[in-house]
């Protein structure tokens, strides 16, 4: 007797827990009602012959190779689309069944190439399987020759669409609409003329086609086949990784000759993404051994200088030596370090023990500052802990989604997708965006019930306009507030947001978003069993962002939309590492697990396992580090795996500080704009090259195996620890699980984890300790992380940004992501990814391109008080009038160049989205892009000199 798993072919989950009992093949099997016939054979290891059939799809019935009989029953049904019941007697295999499986696959290959051993699906081809499996050794018929010559669509750079071999099972469209929702795909023609097309008869390069590889991944034949299976063959052995890209944490298989990649695929056992991936983690891995990479040690004494290659030895001492320098002559505080959001948990934990136990003080910021790090404020204060509240999953079962400030089709494209399932079930969506994203009625069978496009900055007015129809009208969950939150301060904040002053009539002047509509969002959102809210940087990088991420808190607690599935706070990380970075101690004012370095319980713990004294006080925030440096207090900075000199704001600001320290190490695996300031370069190690955990946007702690030996000879964790014991700190770990055990010893959170668990779990999600030992996928089920166990309401006022239009600056730009770049580009930009976005541009609304003089195509300078770059323009209705969009992936674009120096109230967090610029037509780049390439060439020729004297 056998019992199945839910996720099989065709297990409705309303079904799934009535369970039934039939005989197969004269097996006694017990399986969900609803389950197919063929996952309930699959169950007890009988594997009935398939094409069209495939568990990341829902049974389609075509191929009708997997007929069965049925006792009692008429013909031969198909077992993926027969769902089991009560008694039945099914018989998988006989002489009949035989014959027609035969036929079918008679039909099946006089219609196809018979090139089996030129072909590159030759020992990965299902086609070739079925045929064995079902006997087939020789074919009747005449061959089909109406497609045999079709001409191959290579536009794609990634994969090869083969028309000739194509069955017409439909997968590949199947996996284009249920998987990815993009519905790329069709079936064109009829009979032996169908065919499977892209678009109207496009080629995929031309098409709606996203490359996310679900139709490639989904193909039983070489019809859609990797490039680099086609170029290098077959695949002999597989390792389980980590994508390194976007907050979705996807998990993937490695699949290698020696060490060489030949493809990425999407683990279908993956928690995060099963099986599903997109363009970046899917195919953009070449850049980790891109020509760019630089594999030597350099130094030089100043950044006018050419590099020298030096041996790892005398790069790591004159490191140390320049640091030891600098604390003599300037003090204990005039150096620190900047964690990466790109690194692992366990690399990110050992720069910020390095900082404060090896150099002595706190100096240590991560690259969340400039992101997230209003969501570890907020969510701290009001729930008591610095994360999401769910799993990705619990999106299947929101009933209304509220999307504030975030892409998930561009930015978290997996999730994406399975938002868009969601919403294509009959979930409904509220938008809350100054731009038209996607979401709003650009994906197919996807549209918005309300987008709320507000004008950027006006964040908290609008969220409190929405608490206020919910307060105002009676939507509040009583039951709810009244047992899992602070009631007295509730109360207060009930009174704060009942005032009229946050009613949507008179917010609508500040938001620009009609008062009905507010009013009907907010009354969609109160009113359903399962509300959640999924939110990006379009909330955090304000100067209000702390207090939005509030605001959506209060939202939640009001209505009772917390602790369970379906519902939830969320916010969807940038990075691969964010959370993980934030985790693990990297803010200037918290350990690992966010507690306060002035505690002295906490400092002892510390103390006591590092075996040093720990500083009580708070060290530098990023942009602390750049005034004192700028002050000459601040001398000397590590930076591992971060672009400060691109990804930052006011870019102009923070080149001066940096030319102003005397020694800065870069450790990367490209020579990055940052790295065009440094003394020291220190040859990083790609996510293809080490051991460690990375943690997702949904607390997800996943693995991250090293699949080839580091190409500079070190793990990035191995540099750490080198520059450690130079710097007179001893570090002796042997592997990266070593220093995992050290982090669960010392904080609460993570007591459980352990790379053992991790193995035999596949990944764990955050809290894991006594308590919840297998993790926790949603959080704050029966009290909040707080003291008290109670959810705690805080008022929001709004108040204006300091950033606001002028007749010499009547624009707003704001700025964000596209799906196929990745942050500063470093590693997208060095793969075929630029096939798609080639650079930056700056979308305005036709009325204000008309009113300049502007049409689509032309270049165009922005200024700001900052500064001013040029792009070329892109005329569109996706932004409103009055607003500006561009995106950041290309240095030099200088997007950064104009946004200003406003920050979060809180945080420090850069106000990216709301910069008051003008527009104009030009006809040549900026002074500042000029300086910006003759410098990036002069490093250019120093890097040159170095790689050849070396």
């Amino acid at each position: 007797m056998s019992k199945i798993k839910q996720k099989d072919f065709g297990t409705p989950a309303s079904t799934a827990e009535q369970l039934v009992q039939l005989e197969i093949d004269g097996f006694k099997v017990t399986a969900p009602a609803g389950t197919s016939i063929m996952r309930a054979a699959a169950s007890i290891g009988i594997d009935i012959p398939k094409l069209c059939a495939t568990d990341s799809i829902e049974p389609f019935g075509s191929c009708r190779l997997c007929l069965v009989q049925i006792e009692g029953g008429r013909g031969m049904p198909a077992s993926c689309t027969t769902p089991v019941a009560e008694g039945l007697k099914v018989t998988t295999q006989n002489p009949r069944l035989a014959e027609v499986r035969r036929g079918v696959m008679e039909l099946y290959i006089s219609d196809h190439p018979l090139d089996c051993l030129t072909c590159s699906a030759n020992g990965d081809c299902e086609l070739q399987d079925m045929a064995g499996a079902v006997g087939l050794r020789e074919v009747r018929y005449n061959p089909v020759t109406t497609h045999l010559n079709a001409t191959k669509d290579q536009s794609n750079p990634y994969f090869t669409f083969d028309p000739s071999k194509c069955i017409v099972c439909s997968r590949c469209v199947r996996a284009c609409e249920e998987t990815q929702g993009t519905f790329a795909l069709t079936i064109d023609g009829r009979g032996f003329d169908s065919k499977v097309s892209p678009g109207q008869n496009q080629n995929f390069m031309d098409s709606e086609c996203v490359s996310c590889g679900a139709c490639v991944q989904a193909c039983p034949t070489a019809t859609l086949m990797e490039s680099s299976v086609i170029e290098h063959g077959q695949p002999e052995h597989a390792i389980v990784t980590t994508c390194a890209y976007c907050g979705v944490g996807c998990s993937f298989r490695a699949e290698m000759k020696g060490e060489q990649v030949i493809r990425m695929v999407p683990d279908k056992d993956g928690q995060a993404n099963h099986g599903h991936s997109c363009v970046k983690g899917r195919f953009a891995f070449g850049y980790a051994t891109h020509k760019d990479r630089i594999t030597k040690p350099m130094i030089r004494a100043s950044i006018h200088d050419p590099w020298q290659e030096v041996s790892w030895e005398q790069a790591i001492n004159h490191a140390a030596s320049e640091l030891k320098r600098i604390q003599a002559k300037y003090g204990k505080a005039s150096i620190g370090g900047i964690t990466s959001s790109r690194c692992t948990n366990e690399e990110t934990y050992l720069v910020q023990k390095l900082i404060r136990a090896g150099f002595g003080n706190n100096n240590v910021d991560t690259c969340a500052r400039v992101c997230h790090s209003p969501t570890g404020y907020g969510l701290k204060q009001t729930f008591g802990e610095s994360s999401g509240t769910q799993d990705f999953d619990s999106v299947m079962k929101s009933d209304v989604i509220m999307v504030i400030g975030a892409n998930p089709t561009d930015g978290h494209p997996v999730f994406g997708s399975a938002m868009k399932k969601r919403l294509r079930q009959g979930a409904k969506l509220i938008v809350v965006d100054p731009r038209e994203i996607d979401l709003v009625k650009n994906s197919p069978h996807v549209k918005a019930d309300y987008h709320l496009k507000l004008r950027p900055g006006t964040n908290v007015a609008l969220i409190n306009a929405l608490a206020h129809v919910i307060v105002t009208e009676n939507l509040i969950d009583e039951a709810f507030v009244q047992s899992r939150c602070d009631v007295a301060s509730f109360n207060k904040w009930k009174t704060f947001i009942a005032d009229p002053r946050h009613a949507p009539e008179q917010t609508e002047t500040i938001t620009g978003v009609a008062a009905s509509d507010m009013r009907a969002a907010a009354r969609l959102y109160a009113s359903v069993n399962n509300g959640a809210i999924y939110y990006g940087l379009g909330v955090t990088e304000h100067s209000q962002g702390s207090t939005m991420v509030i605001g959506i808190a209060n939202l939640a607690m009001a209505t009772g939309n917390l602790g369970r599935i379906g519902v939830g706070v969320n916010p969807l990380r940038g990075q691969n590492n964010v959370q993980g970075s934030c985790d693990m101690g990297s803010f200037p004012h918290e350990y690992p697990g966010y507690r306060h370095v002035s505690d002295p319980a906490t400092r002892d713990l510390f103390s006591t396992a590092w075996n040093v004294p720990l500083s009580l006080d708070p060290g530098l925030r990023i942009p602390n580090m750049f005034e004192a440096a700028l002050d000459n207090s601040f001398m000397g900075l590590y930076v591992e795996g971060e672009d400060i000199a691109q990804s930052d704001p006011d870019i102009k600001h923070v080149h001066a500080a940096l030319r102003a320290m005397e020694c800065v190490i870069v450790q990367d695996i490209f020579l990055n704009e940052t790295a065009k300031f440094a003394h020291v370069f220190l040859p990083g190690a790609s996510f293809l090259e080490k051991d460690g955990t990375f943690t997702n946007a949904e607390r997800r702690i996943s693995p991250v195996r090293k699949v080839m030996k580091p190409l500079a000879g070190y793990q990035d964790w191995e540099v750490t620890q080198l520059l450690s014991n130079a710097m007179g700190y001893p570090m002796n770990y042997q592997h990266p699980s070593e220093i995992m055990a050290e982090i669960a010893s010392l904080t609460p959170t993570f007591t459980g984890v352990s790379y053992e668990k991790i193995d035999e779990l596949g990944s764990i999600q955050w809290p894991c300790n006594e308590e919840t030992p297998t993790g926790t996928p949603i959080m704050h089920t029966e009290e909040f992380m707080r003291n008290d166990g109670k959810g705690l309401f805080m008022l929001t006022d709004y108040v204006a940004t300091h950033e606001r239009i002028t007749p010499m600056y009547p624009l707003i730009l704001t700025t964000g992501r596209i799906l196929s770049q990745y942050n500063v580009g470093a590693q997208t930009r060095r793969t075929a990814n630029n096939m798609w976005h080639q650079e930056d541009r700056l979308e305005l609304h036709p009325h204000d391109a008309e009113d300049r003089g502007i049409v689509d195509g032309d270049w165009v300078g922005i200024k700001s008080r900052a500064g001013e770059t040029v792009l070329r323009a892109l005329i569109t209705d996706r932004v409103q009038p009055g607003v500006v969009y561009t995106t950041f992936h290309f240095p030099e674009s200088g997007a950064n160049v104009i946004t200003t120096d406003n920050s979060d109230w809180a945080t420090n967090c850069p106000e990216y989205k709301v910069t008051a610029v003008q527009v104009t037509k030009v006809s040549q780049p900026s002074q500042w892009q000029q300086e910006y390439l003759a410098f990036s060439e002069q490093q250019l020729e120093f890097l040159e000199q170095g790689l050849s004297n070396g």
